[in-house]
C-alpha cells in the first residue's frame, strides 16, 4: 500500500513520487503505473492540472485505490479537454477531496466499474464539448457520490445507466444546461437511495427537469429538496419505488409540468409517495402519459402529502391505473384530483380522508389546549405528515425500554406532530417554534407540550425516559437539521 504525491508546481516526472519531498509533476507518471490495492495517490493542495487522469488498475473491497489530495490550501483542480478522471473495468475506487473544473468532456466517467465512492468533490463548468453527463457511471454495480457539489455543466448533472446499487447522499446539483439536460438522470438502475440532496434547477438554461428516473427497480426517493426544472421527480415505469419526506417546487415551464410523474415509458408497479411538500407549481402527482400506449399502473398510494400554490390539480390521472389518494392536507384554492371518468366509473383510484390546510390548523388549534399533565387518553389530531410540518421520528432508540410513552408517536408513517401554544400557524412556510410548555426540548427553539397515554405507564414507577433521533425543518431553508429528543417523566408525580 503505497502513497503516490504528485505536485504539478514543484514535482519531477524523475522522482520516485512517494514522499512530499520528491512528487511527481504530471498524470503521465501515475498512469505509468501499475497500482495496487490499498494505494493512493494525492494531489498537492493548490495544483493545477490540464490532463485526463486515466485510471486502468482495481483495488479491492476492503483496500480500494485512492485519488486524494494532501497539504493545506484550496482543493487541487483537474482541467482537462477531455474527461477529468476517466476510467473503464477498474473497481474499487475512491475519489475524494478534489476539484475538476472547465472539461472538454466529463467531471468522472466510469464505465464497467463497480465500488467506487465520489466524496468531498467539486464539480464545476464541465462538459464543454457537448459531451453529457458530468459524473457518469455506465454499466456496473454499487456506486456512491455523498457531499459533493456539482454546478453549472452543460448536459446533466449526474448521470447514471445500468448500475446495481446507486447511493446519492446530500450532495447539491445546481444549473445543470441543456434542452436534455436533467440535474440528475438515472436509466434502468436498481436498488436505488436518493436522500438529503439539494437539486435545483432554477438558473438552468434550457432545462428539462430535476430528477429523471426512467425504468427503477427498488428505489428511496427521501428527505430531498427538488428546485425548478419542467418536473420534480420523473420516476417512469418503476417498480416498488418509495418517495418520501421531498421539498418539491418551482417546477413549471410546460401545461404537464408535475412534482411526481409516473405511468409512461413501461409498467408501473408498487409507488408509495407520501410526506412530500409540493407547491409553487403545475400538477403535484401525475400518473399519466404521453402517447396511448396500454401499459400497467398499479399499487400506486399516495398519503400524508402536503399540497399547496398549484395551478393545476394535486392529483392528474388519466390513464386506466390502481391506487388510493388519501389523507393529504390540500390548499383550498387547488383543485384536489382530476381523473378520468372511467376510471372514477371503475373505482380502482379511490379518493378519500383528504383535508384543506384551513381544516388542518382549525384541528389544531382544538387541541392546543393538551398539556403535558393531561392524563386521560384523548385521540390524536389527525396527523399532517410533510416534513416541513412536523417532527420526524426516524428511529426510537428506546433507552428505558419502556416503549412509546407518547400517545401520538405510534402512527405507521413514524411522524409525532407537535402539541403547539400561543397562535402558530401550520402553513407552506412551516412552524414558529416558539412557546415554553411542557417538557420536550428541541434545539434551541423552544419547549412543547405533548399528551400521554396513561395506558403505557401502567406499572412504571419512579424516572422513566425515551431518547429517539429526529429530522426537522423550517420549511424556508430547504435543508433538514437532525439531532435528538429525549423526554424524561416521573412517573408517580404525573399519575398524581
Amino acid at each position: 500500500m503505497t502513497v503516490y504525491y504528485v505536485n504539478s508546481a514543484t514535482g519531477a516526472n524523475n522522482n520516485s513520487g512517494t514522499s512530499e519531498d520528491t512528487p511527481f509533476a504530471s498524470f503521465w507518471a501515475v498512469e505509468n503505473l501499475k497500482l495496487q490495492p490499498g494505494d493512493s495517490v494525492l494531489l498537492a493542495a493548490g495544483s493545477v492540472y490540464n490532463d485526463q487522469l486515466d485510471l486502468k488498475y482495481s483495488g479491492t473491497v476492503s483496500a480500494p485505490i485512492t485519488i486524494g489530495s494532501y497539504g493545506v490550501g484550496d482543493a487541487p483542480v483537474i482541467h482537462s479537454p477531455g474527461d477529468g478522471i476517466h476510467s473503464l473495468y477498474a473497481s474499487n475506487i475512491v475519489i475524494e477531496n478534489i476539484k475538476i473544473s472547465d472539461t472538454g468532456g466529463a467531471a468522472i466517467y466510469g464505465g464497467s466499474v463497480s465500488n467506487w465512492t465520489v466524496r468531498n468533490v467539486e464539480v464545476d463548468h464541465t462538459g464543454l464539448a457537448g459531451k453529457a453527463g458530468s459524473v457518469t457511471f455506465r454499466t456496473g454495480s454499487n456506486i456512491t457520490i455523498e457531499n459533493s457539489t456539482i454546478n453549472d455543466v452543460n448536459g446533466d448533472g449526474i448521470w447514471i445507466e445500468k448500475i446495481n446499487g446507486v447511493t446519492l447522499i446530500n450532495n447539491t446539483v445546481t444549473n445543470a444546461h441543456g434542452t436534455a439536460a436533467d440535474a440528475v438522470q438515472m436509466n434502468d438502475s436498481s436498488n436505488i437511495l436518493i436522500s438529503g440532496n439539494v437539486l435545483d434547477q432554477t438558473g438552468a438554461i434550457s432545462t428539462k427537469g430535476v430528477l429523471a428516473l426512467i425504468r427503477p427497480v427498488n428505489a428511496l426517493i427521501e428527505d430531498n429538496t427538488l428546485v425548478g426544472g419542467g418536473f420534480g421527480v420523473s420516476a417512469q415505469a418503476g417498480t416498488n419505488i418509495a418517495i418520501h419526506d421531498n421539498d418539491i417546487s418551482g417546477y413549471g415551464g410546460y401545461s404537464w409540468s408535475y412534482a411526481i410523474g409516473l405511468g409512461d415509458q413501461g409498467d408501473t408497479r408498487d409507488y408509495d409517495i407520501s410526506g412530500n411538500y409540493i407547491h409553487d407549481g403545475v400538477w403535484g402527482v401525475a400518473v399519466s402519459a404521453a402517447g396511448t400506449t396500454s401499459y400497467i399502473r398499479e399499487d400506486i398510494d399516495i398519503h400524508n402529502n402536503v399540497f399547496d400554490d398549484l395551478s393545476q390539480a394535486a392529483l392528474k390521472v388519466d390513464r386506466p391505473a390502481s391506487g388510493a389518494f388519501h389523507d393529504n392536507v390540500i390548499a383550498s384554492d387547488v383543485t384536489p384530483y382530476s381523473i378520468s371518468p372511467a376510471i372514477i366509473a371503475a373505482n380502482t383510484f379511490p379518493v378519500s380522508n383528504n383535508t384543506t390546510l384551513d381544516e388542518a390548523q382549525a384541528t389544531l388549534f382544538a387541541h392546543d389546549s393538551l398539556t403535558a399533565a393531561d392524563t386521560t387518553h384523548v385521540d390524536a389530531a389527525p396527523a399532517i405528515v410533510a416534513t416541513h410540518d412536523s417532527l420526524k421520528i426516524s428511529a426510537d432508540t428506546d433507552g428505558a425500554h419502556h416503549g412509546n410513552l407518547l400517545e401520538n408517536d405510534s402512527s405507521a408513517n413514524g411522524t409525532l406532530l407537535l402539541r403547539r401554544f400561543g397562535g402558530e400557524v401550520v402553513g407552506k412556510d412551516g412552524l414558529t417554534l416558539t412557546g415554553q410548555y411542557g417538557s420536550i426540548h428541541v434545539d434551541d427553539h423552544g419547549d412543547y407540550s405533548y399528551t400521554l397515554d396513561t395506558t403505557k405507564l401502567a406499572g412504571l414507577s419512579g424516572n422513566v425516559s425515551e431518547t429517539f433521533l429526529y429530522k426537522i425543518s423550517d420549511g424556508v431553508a430547504h435543508h433538514f437539521d437532525t439531532d435528538t429528543l429525549s423526554i424524561s417523566i416521573h412517573v408517580d408525580g404525573v399519575l398524581t
